[in-house]
């Protein structure tokens, strides 16, 4: 006889089923909406790390989805709180990262009758999460989270919101935990294999672009076997900087903001295109430009994916091929090239452009920003973890670290201010001594910089360098570029940050000359390895907006343009 499962409350039952599916950590804001889901946090496996804003949470839990791979998981409660987060389910979205979002919602009969922060939690979410759903029945919280979590992670993975009414949580009920879903991977058949292999064989500049996500260790080793095999040559997608190794000799750069024009050019040259886990999309593209024509010469596409339709794709392809990138390296590892391939010369002038544009430009100014990001990349760790957010301070990041074996690379794709504070303080806090440095933009900085005290509660130690040049840096090259001279809406007015630092608890320090630097680093990386956070202020010289671009030299080229 089997015997009958204890009777338990909603909140616990929901608490169970995460540590069911594996999860360890959760982030969030508390609400009295999901009271009963804080007491079964009490005594459970499950580590709740408690922020200072839902949008800061909701960064952590995408964060933590793209560190492990895993959906991401975040609680807030309703109207105010929910809608606070939905800026970082906007970067899932738009990233393809696992986030589940769990949302305390009014009692089931405060529903439809504008109750105290009652909203439209489909409405609100609808257009940007993959599966939005209210679990009204305790009984069914099992089946929801199961189903959450395989939407979350399954095909282009994305952001799931499931609803708790206040009540449901409370209810008693006897039901069995849920076992996890599987996830499909999908596969290469022998055919398209022998496709890929003849598309192949009749190329002379074929190019492999990696990006997306749910990329493993072994994806990224069989991949690299597959391009090096077959000296191809390997561009990554717009911050994917860790799916290859810098050193590879394939490697052939980063496509996106701050790229090589000669990459760029290579991009719309490519005959044959081989494009593993994502599509070409706007920011590779030039808005879809680059791969407008390729002359005379037909150019040939090939999407690895793990979803049959890319979102926003422009580009049909000549072979599709339904797999996530584990399942492709798995299927092209063990391929060999019958001798020698055309393009060895072609793939070599890749390499030597990419390393070109690498070389460190040096100002000839009191801080110089190349020297100091070359110094960093020396400090790095094999296993460091690179957060940045948006912003032209991370061009600095994007060209002038090089990412090795085991290094992870946290940024959003969609271009969101405010992401690299949280996403430090994630990484730092999942994975307790890796060492965690974190980009950020004065502005970037200063939308969740609060995000430090949780930091400092949970024993997060990541190094922050803040890049302090007083404006909106992006905005002000696009204003300087169109509107020279006239300055609206872009400066800011910035506090001491060394000094709010330390009021967290932090190291904090200012470096304004090339040679304050190294000592700074090193005092900041020590208290980093002693559990402190530390964060560094780097005052640039005025006008200083990018690597090699001044708001002095924009201006200049703005007024011969017009001339």
């Amino acid at each position: 006889m089997t015997p009958q499962t204890p009777a338990r409350t909603g909140g616990r039952i929901l608490v169970d089923q995460l540590a069911a599916h594996g999860v360890e950590t959760v982030f969030g804001v508390p609400g009295e909406s999901y009271l009963d889901a804080l007491d079964a946090l009490y005594d459970a496996p499950v580590r709740m790390v408690v922020c200072r804003h839902e949008g800061g949470a909701g960064y952590m839990a995408e964060a933590s989805g793209k560190l492990t791979g895993r959906p991401g998981v975040c609680f807030t409660t309703r109207g105010p709180g929910a809608t606070n987060a939905l800026v970082a389910l906007h970067t899932a979205q738009q990233d393809a990262t696992p986030l589940v979002l769990f949302v305390g919602l009014v009692p089931r009969g405060h529903q439809d009758r504008a109750a105290f922060q009652e909203f439209d939690l489909r409405g609100t979410f609808g257009t940007t999460a993959k599966l939005v759903e209210t679990i009204e029945d305790a009984a069914r919280i099992p089946e929801f989270v199961a189903r959450a979590f395989a939407v979350a992670a399954s095909g282009r993975p994305g952001p799931v919101v499931l609803g708790l009414p206040e009540d449901m949580l409370t209810d008693t009920v006897s039901v069995a935990d849920a076992s996890p879903l599987p996830v499909p991977e999908g596969a290469v058949s022998a055919a398209q294999l022998t496709e890929l292999e003849e598309l192949l064989g009749e190329a002379k500049r074929p190019l492999v672009l990696l990006g997306g996500s749910r990329w493993t260790e072994t994806a990224r080793a069989d991949v690299r076997s597959w391009a090096e095999a077959w000296s191809l040559p390997v561009a990554v997608d717009f911050r994917c900087q860790d799916l290859i190794a810098e050193e590879c000799e394939v490697f052939a750069g980063n496509l996106g903001y701050g790229r090589s024009e000669k990459l760029a050019q290579r991009l719309g040259t490519a005959d044959l295109l081989i494009c593993v886990g994502a599509a070409p999309g706007d920011v590779a593209t030039d808005g879809y430009t680059l791969l407008d024509s390729t002359g005379e010469e037909t150019r040939r596409l090939v999407h690895v994916l793990p979803e049959s339709q890319a979102p926003g794709s422009q580009q049909s392809a000549d072979l599709a091929l339904l797999a996530s990138p584990e399942a492709f390296g798995a299927a092209v590892a063990q391929l060999k090239p019958d001798g020698p391939v055309p393009w060895t010369e072609v793939a070599q002038a890749d390499r030597a452009a990419h390393l070109d544009f690498r070389r460190t430009l040096n100002d000839d100014e009191s801080l110089d920003l190349g020297s100091v990001f070359a110094e960093l990349d020396a400090r790095l760790e094999p296993d460091a973890v690179i957060t940045f957010g948006a912003g032209n301070y991370a061009l600095w990041a994007q060209r002038f670290i090089g990412y090795r074996d085991g290094m992870r690379q946290l940024a959003p794709r969609s271009g969101s201010m405010g992401y690299s504070v949280p996403a430090g303080v994630a990484a730092s806090v999942i994975s307790p001594g890796r060492q965690v440095v974190t980009l950020a933009g004065d502005g970037c900085f200063l939308m969740n910089g609060q995000e430090l005290a949780t930091a400092t509660a949970e024993g997060g130690a990541p190094l922050i360098l803040v890049v302090d040049n007083g404006t909106y840096g992006t905005i002000r090259k696009h204003q300087e570029m169109h509107y020279p001279g006239r300055v609206s809406g872009t400066d800011l007015a910035n506090p001491d940050f060394a000094a709010y630092a330390r009021a967290f608890g932090a190291h904090g320090e200012t470096v304004t000359e090339t040679g304050e630097f190294g000592p700074a680093l090193e005092r900041s990386l020590a208290n980093c390895r002693s559990g402190r956070p530390a964060l560094i202020a780097l005052r640039p010289a005025e006008g200083r907006l990018a690597p090699g671009v001044t708001v002095e030299g924009l201006r200049g080229r703005a007024h011969r343009s017009s001339s």
